[in-house]
């Protein structure tokens, strides 16, 4: 099953449960897929999918940060937004945390540490990783590579 029609489902599944907070969100992402969409004249990818959803968790998780900065962490909104950041990465596929990467990478330590500059370095890793098929984000790999480089 595609993401898109992941959210879909789970609109649906929110819609039928009375979830009103789930299905108004989920609205809201499948209203942004269907304009980008209509923009791009192509269906969306999965890669798509995934790119607005990690986007509205970080527009989120960065809107709590500052509320709470600024004394204002116990207002219903935060717990809102912090409801709607759970969903969303409830959505989104599951990637490799540092220590996973780390493991991952054992096999191409020694092209890591020898690479010319942390992008190089990084580079041999995303390759390695692309090579596994494994799903990864891109800052957590530059942190493992740049605990490996200055582990020499």
């Amino acid at each position: 099953m595609t993401l898109k029609a992941t959210v879909r489902q789970r609109f649906e599944d929110a819609k039928r449960a009375g979830n009103r907070a789930e299905k108004n969100l989920l609205s809201v992402i499948l209203g942004d897929i269907s304009t980008a969409e209509a923009r791009s004249g192509t269906e969306s990818l999965d890669a798509d999918v995934e790119k607005l959803l990690r986007k509205l968790v970080e527009s989120n998780t960065e809107t709590v940060a500052q509320m709470k900065s600024h004394h204002r962490g116990d207002e219903p909104q935060v717990a809102v937004l912090e409801e709607e950041i759970a969903l969303l990465k409830s959505l989104l596929p599951q990637s490799l945390d540092a220590s996973a990467i780390l493991k991952a990478l054992e096999p191409v330590h020694e092209g890591i540490r020898n690479a010319k500059n942390d992008g190089q370095a990084t580079g041999v890793a995303m390759k390695h990783l692309k090579g596994l098929s494994l799903s990864v984000q891109g800052q957590d790999v530059s942190a493992a590579v740049k605990q490996l480089r200055e582990s020499k």
